[in-house]
């Protein structure tokens, strides 16, 4: 490692485990210190102790408004972030006769409200601060697609790559990079959830999705959350100052846009 984030100060929503707390050790390696943003603030802290005195917990609902707030307070207090990794966000599918609207407000409230507006949380505490800011949010290649099962996420993970491109153009101005990332497929333990759903509606034994799509990649395997961070640093740092309102796949070569 380079020390690319060398005095940074960095927040990873979802960041107690999987892709989240992998980034989290990355941003500390090139020396950020990072905040791992939790909706559970004792697996926030497990992590942030397993990751060391560079990280630390906070906890963060992004489907309240009001966590929002305090979260934004909580890094305010520590000197205003550097580095925001829009990363919470949950999953389901259905047929779209069977798509229930608990589900729709589930997702939608988490992957694009909540997104949204711990974005402009942070983006105002920049701005407040003059700092040149790194805001980076998760996308998915759901979002550059339709799948027949999968409407609502892919739908969430589309808004996602459009207020990327939106709070990009507008923030940019304020010295304020937005991006985002849009990952593959990623062996994380949510697959397992994911693979026990497809199994229902496409009536396949449990592993048997999870073993397709890994066939499927180009690359030959799925993605590990290591994938990821050369990404998530890169566009982090000042090597992607010129770099805006852009959403990098990093999918092993399953979409080109």
């Amino acid at each position: 490692m380079s020390g690319r984030l060398t005095g940074k100060y960095a927040t990873i929503t979802g960041g107690a485990g999987g892709i989240g707390r992998t980034m989290a050790a990355g941003y500390i390696a090139e020396g950020a210190t990072v905040c791992i943003a939790d909706r559970s603030l004792e697996a926030a802290e497990d992590a942030a102790q397993a990751l060391g005195p560079k990280a630390h917990a906070c906890a963060l609902d992004v489907a309240d408004m009001g966590s929002i707030a305090d979260f934004a307070a909580f890094t305010a207090d520590r000197g205003g972030l550097d580095i925001l990794v829009n990363n919470a966000a949950v999953f389901d599918l259905a047929p779209i006769a069977d798509i229930t609207e608990a589900s729709y407000d589930r997702i939608f409230v988490i992957n694009v409200k909540g997104l949204l507006f711990t974005l402009q949380a942070i983006a105002k505490q920049m701005m407040a601060r003059g700092k040149r800011g790194r805001i980076i949010n998760m996308a998915s290649q759901a979002g550059r697609r339709g799948e027949a099962l999968v409407g609502v996420y892919c739908a969430s993970k589309a808004a996602v790559i459009s207020i990327t491109q939106s709070a990009g153009l507008d923030l940019i101005r304020h010295g304020i990079r937005v991006n985002g990332i849009a990952p593959g497929v990623v062996d994380t333990p949510m697959w397992a959830e994911v693979d026990a759903l497809f199994a229902r509606y496409e009536n396949l034994p449990v592993g048997e999705k999870k073993r397709l799509v890994g066939l499927a990649v180009p690359y030959g395997r799925m993605g590990r959350p290591d994938d990821l961070v050369g990404a998530a640093v890169f566009l982090a740092s000042d090597e992607a100052e010129y770099v805006v309102a852009q959403t990098l796949n990093v999918d092993g070569g399953n979409w080109m846009s």
